[in-house]
């Protein structure tokens, strides 16, 4: 059965959120804007932002040359981040939700049989970890593609399951002092360089500007924030 891609809807992707063990202190809010005024906007903490951009010839592009480079002059990757590769078609967004949540789930406080899973693959390659995650052949662990499926029907744009999506998403996390880009359509973790957690949201929007200055004809861009609820 091909699965329907999740929609950039903060509504949506709250549900999912809370689905997956996070409690309701945390939620997901859209970015209107990436200058100084508009981040200032946005409550905090902010643990993780979520790019949906075009997957267009620019994208695919740099993404090889970046990808060349890095293997020619290596990078940092701390550990224990937790990168899951993608292997199912159509589920980019619930990586990008995946990769937000594992990597903060302690100061998210994620409970819950979610919370069970992530333990089960965090020794696992990331190609490994991404099969286990999206199989539910032993019954026991949470059904993470029956919920992306009820998930991406509440969504309000009509798509073809069946036909390629022309947008992608990932997260932008902080691990032990390092910007992540985590987009399970690429070989390993991007390092963007060094950050703090006071310093994380302005140096995860510049990302973001980077990726919309590459493609400057494009619309298609959405962002939006793992932060704190607001009281």
């Amino acid at each position: 059965m091909a699965l329907l891609p999740l929609e950039s809807n903060p509504e949506v992707m709250n549900k999912f959120l809370h689905l997956l063990g996070v409690p309701n202190k945390w939620n997901i809010v859209d970015v209107y804007g990436l200058e100084q005024d508009d981040l200032a906007c946005i409550t905090k903490p902010v643990l993780a932002l979520i790019l949906l951009c075009p997957n267009n010839e620019q994208f695919n592009k740099h993404a090889e040359e970046e990808s060349i480079k890095l293997k020619e002059e290596g990078q940092i990757i701390t550990p224990d981040l937790f990168f899951v590769k993608q292997s199912v078609p159509n589920v980019c967004g619930t990586i990008a939700l995946i990769h937000s949540i594992a990597n903060n789930s302690e100061k998210l406080g994620v409970e819950g049989p979610f919370k069970q899973l992530l333990e089960k693959t965090k020794d696992l390659t990331p190609e490994k970890r991404g099969e286990l995650l999206f199989s539910s052949e032993d019954g026991e662990s949470f059904n993470l593609m029956a919920a992306h499926q009820e998930l991406a029907k509440e969504g309000q744009s009509e798509v073809n399951p069946n036909e390629p999506t022309n947008n992608h998403f990932m997260a932008l996390i902080q691990k032990d002092g390092h910007l992540y880009e985590l987009n399970g359509s690429k070989e390993f973790p991007i390092n963007h360089g060094p950050t703090t957690e006071d310093t994380f949201l302005e140096d995860a929007a510049n990302v973001c500007r980077q990726f919309i200055s590459r493609n400057a004809e494009d619309v298609n861009f959405t962002v939006m924030a793992l932060t704190a609820a607001e009281n």
